[in-house]
């Protein structure tokens, strides 16, 4: 995915303009903070809120069990894949997240499989030792009820991420004799050759972002392949479903084009909605989500106009959400912004404007949504 980490600027000036600024449309409250570079967020089918942390260091990626009433956070898991992914070292680990009956399945991002080759941002090399066998892969973790109504956490070691690589199911125990188990589903290339005239070894890493499920298959979006990979669950067997194309760059300076940078994907009637980021220069209303048809690939605009498209939801009444993860991605102390769409055509609403780099939400029946903050660490409540 796109550098973010040199956005961690952007939060900090953009809590003080947020905390200086009556202006402001902002109809949030904080439920949870202390989070670890929380990236999705999706509700359990017992109804918690699970959250996806990307961890601060070498193999701190986490899931996290947060009451959406009480904003109180315990552990799921700890310990799974994480790194600070070149160019800029962002945090990458678990990525996304989508929950069928009592499995949970969970993509890891790049992690530092590359590093930075001789032109920083321009060229990568493999990471001759990276943090995890397993970034850029699906993990499925299978938990019961009763585990994830009261549990304090299991923890994975690096044995543990080796024997999952290797094919082997693991079993967790936890102090209080608690059980959960993890297998490996998909193991994506963490890197494919590509060559520039820079370096003849340069490579692109994989950086699977964001997951849905449909019948026996899992759709991963790639933010660094701009693909949706399919995936079958039964063999971990996987294609690519579709491309997507670059997007004009209208900042007056760059390539004329960008990449599209898929980060999240949602199923909607027999279509996956994809949002995409773009990458630098970051276009101003160049930014879309695209439907993708689930049984052909073929991927056409859905909602265009936007900046920094990072999630998108389809309500139940015909409307739609989006969530940017910020308006101006080169102008520091710009926040992200929530929308509400009645048609994909229609001129947007905006709910909140204040929301500091904002990565994932989720919706409620109640119609009350919860917004994930990478840099702050926090979830945002918005009451509806």
């Amino acid at each position: 995915m796109t550098s973010l980490k040199a956005l961690a600027l952007v939060a900090t000036l953009t809590l003080f303009l947020m905390n200086n600024t009556a202006s402001a449309q902002c109809p949030a409250s904080v439920l949870a903070t202390g989070l670890k570079a929380p990236t999705k967020i999706i509700l359990s089918t017992t109804g918690n809120l699970l959250v996806a942390e990307a961890g601060n260091g070498p193999n701190t990626g986490r899931i996290s069990i947060i009451d959406k009433i009480t904003g109180a956070r315990r552990t799921l898991i700890d310990g799974l894949p994480a790194g600070f992914a070149a160019p800029s070292s962002d945090p990458s680990g678990p990525s996304g997240l989508v929950m069928r009956g009592r499995t949970l399945y969970v993509t890891i991002g790049a992690g530092d499989s590359v590093i930075n080759g001789s032109v920083p941002g321009v060229t990568f090399l493999p990471n001759p030792n990276p943090a995890s066998p397993l970034f850029s892969s699906v993990l499925a973790i299978h938990f019961s009820a009763s585990v994830e109504m009261g549990t304090e956490g299991f923890v994975v070691n690096i044995l543990d991420q080796i024997a999952l690589k290797n094919g082997t199911r693991v079993s967790l125990t936890n102090g209080s004799g608690d059980q959960l188990s993890v297998e490996l589903v998909a193991d994506f290339p963490d890197y494919v050759p590509e060559p520039n005239p820079f370096e003849p070894n340069n490579v692109r890493a994989s950086n699977p972002f964001g997951v849905e499920i449909f019948a026996n298959r899992l759709y991963v979006a790639d933010a660094s392949a701009n693909s949706v990979r399919r995936v079958n669950i039964a063999t971990g067997s996987f294609e690519t479903l579709t491309v997507f194309a670059p997007l004009p760059n209208n900042r007056g300076f760059g390539p004329p084009v960008v990449e599209a940078v898929p980060d999240s994907i949602h199923l909607f009637q027999n279509q996956l909605l994809v949002s995409q980021l773009t990458g630098f220069p970051f276009p101003i209303g160049n930014s879309q989500v695209s439907a993708v048809d689930i049984a052909t690939g073929a991927n056409t605009p859905f909602i265009t106009g936007l900046t920094s498209a990072i999630d998108v939801l389809a309500e139940g009444n015909g409307e739609f959400l989006t969530l940017e993860f910020t308006g101006n991605m080169l102008a520091p102390g710009t926040p992200g912004r929530l929308s509400l769409y009645a048609t994909p055509t229609a001129t947007p609403v905006v709910i909140a404007n204040c929301l500091i780099t904002p990565t994932s939400m989720v919706e409620q029946e109640t119609g009350d949504i919860f917004v994930t903050e990478i840099f702050t660490g926090r979830v945002m409540k918005i009451e509806r």
